[in-house]
């Protein structure tokens, strides 16, 4: 679930250029896109500037730690190993850990990735290492002209699209359950312990960036700042109302999924049991008869019938007639 692949702040870094994505947006959805130099020339008076880093690569560090103007303190947040998720104001700007579900090929959802973002009142910040659906879909946005317009609406953009994808994962895990709670009721109960118990496990998984991730997001909705409008507010109290939800609906998922657990076990038991059960009763229709078999069939002289022709005959006859009996104790008793 940590970002494993995250190097410590200013201690690893790879080659390549860590300038994922830098543009100046033009108040209209649309935005200019700008190299390192481009970077380095911006000024304020030019439009809010959007830069999207992998803080992995080499120029992107130096850069943080030469040139943002970033404070140190708050640099380190950004950069550190395994960040839960927070927001918190700080002036006039805004730092804010996001955990994504992971949409990269081949990655289990629940392993999430991280987005660290530095809001002001003109230049957001964001930084990764490992690909994340929401800047990537951001900057598709200001391509086509429909991106956000300030820093208030890219911070909407980043919360609501954190907030879709869980619910999507966490409602899977609900159908899955829903559907598991069914099933236990046939005759497969066996088969389903090794998938309820998965799902569980990514329940479990899910909550521990979720919830933290839900009061940063319920914190967001109450605190302000200048760049955050009225309109901005309440689109991030709807997704703060709508991660509440789904946590709501995880927790629930994760408790079913330990009742449904119990239940199957009750029948897994109670399976056990009627079995042994009928193996008892077997055991002891039988064990007279076994020693009366076994008494007559000692080795030595004396045995009544031995030289009976119809002896045989007369022995069955008894075994019929005692098992009989028993059987009719047995009703009586209530064990049958």
């Amino acid at each position: 679930m940590s970002d494993t692949e995250d190097p410590p702040a200013g201690t690893i870094a790879t080659r390549g250029t860590g300038l994922i994505h830098a543009y100046v947006l033009d108040g209209h959805g649309g935005g200019e896109s700008l190299t390192w130099q481009g970077v380095d020339h911006w000024k304020p008076a030019d439009g809010v500037l959007w830069l999207n880093l992998d803080y992995a690569a080499t120029d992107a560090q130096e850069w943080l730690f030469m040139r943002s103007g970033i404070d140190p303190v708050v640099r380190e947040a950004l950069l550190d190993r395994d960040p839960r998720p927070r927001a918190l104001v700080i002036g006039d700007a805004m730092l804010l850990i996001v955990r994504a579900i992971n949409l990269n090929q081949g990655a289990q959802p629940e392993d999430m990735v991280s987005l660290r973002c530095w809001i002001e009142p003109h230049r957001v910040i964001t930084l990764r290492h490992r690909m994340v659906r929401i800047v990537k879909t951001i900057a598709a946005d200001l391509l086509a002209g429909t991106g956000p317009t300030s820093p208030g609406t890219f911070l909407d953009e980043i919360v609501e699209r954190a907030v879709e994808p869980v619910v999507t994962c966490v409602d899977g895990i609900d159908d899955d359950v829903s559907r598991l709670e069914d099933a236990v009721l046939g005759d497969h109960t066996l088969e389903l312990r090794g998938r309820l118990a998965e799902l569980r496990r990514r329940a479990i998984a899910l909550r521990r960036f979720i919830a933290p991730e839900r009061d940063a997001f319920l914190r967001l909705s109450s605190i302000g700042a200048p760049w955050i409008g009225d309109g901005d507010a309440g689109r991030l109290r709807e997704a703060a109302d709508r991660l509440t939800r789904t946590v709501e609906e995880l927790d629930a998922a994760r408790d079913r999924a330990a009742v449904t657990h119990e239940e199957m076990a009750s029948r897994v038991g109670e399976l056990t049991n009627q079995r042994l059960y009928v193996l008892s009763i077997i055991t002891a229709i039988f064990l007279p008869l076994g020693f009366i078999t076994s008494l007559l069939g000692v080795n030595v002289g004396g045995v009544p019938g031995q030289h009976v022709e119809w002896g045989f005959w007369l022995l069955c006859g008894l075994f019929a007639v005692g098992l009989g009996i028993q059987l009719w104790l047995f009703r009586r008793w209530k064990w049958l």
